[in-house]
């Protein structure tokens, strides 16, 4: 058996005697997510105040960085930087409704161009033999981001908060699932 073989199958084995952590993980994921589809509006409201305190937060610094470097020439705009990405996080903080309709606003831009972009790139290459669901995939995303901007300013209200609430099911399921594979790893 070469080393590096060697290593792995301990470090595997090692792995595999934790499974319960990966279990364990898995199901406060679950139970997380489970909570967070209850209330997909709450935890939309405080995604948003989060995003705004880290712009604050960066901003602060941002301009805090621009004092202590005000001899290099890039001063002015790293001060106004500071101070657009500071004045956007007290204003997302300050009305967190208005600040999740712009963020899932921003949202739906980038599902919508990434819909477009695989559009183009599966028919630019219709001799690959998936393009088709490439193109489908990116049809379905445009769909999605002008179905999301035709129900705004309610959609603002629930998608953050529903994305999140999924991504912690998702997530919880894998964690659970590969722990339960590792106990039948650790049994054998």
């Amino acid at each position: 058996m070469p080393a590096n073989t060697a290593i792995n199958a301990t470090n595997s084995s090692e792995v595999a005697n934790k499974w319960r952590w990966f279990v364990a993980l898995g199901i406060v994921l679950i139970v997380l997510g489970a909570a967070a589809w209850l209330d997909v509006v709450s935890v939309t409201l405080a995604t948003t105040i989060i995003v705004g305190a880290s712009l604050l937060v960066g901003g602060v610094f941002q301009i805090i960085h621009a004092f202590m470097t005000r001899e290099w020439r890039g001063f002015v705009l790293g001060l106004l930087s500071g101070l657009l990405y500071s004045a956007g996080g007290l204003l997302i903080m300050r009305e967190p409704v208005h600040g999740a309709v712009l963020l899932t606003l921003v949202l739906m831009a980038l599902i919508v161009a990434g819909g477009i972009v695989r559009v183009a790139l599966a028919l630019r290459h219709r001799e690959v033999q998936a393009w088709g669901l490439v193109l489908l995939s990116g049809v379905i995303s445009i769909v999605v981001g002008c179905l999301l901007y035709a129900n705004l300013p309610w959609s603002g209200l629930w998608v953050l908060g529903t994305l999140i609430a999924v991504e912690l099911l998702v997530q919880g399921g894998g964690w659970l699932y590969f722990g339960i594979a590792l106990r039948r790893t650790a049994s054998a």
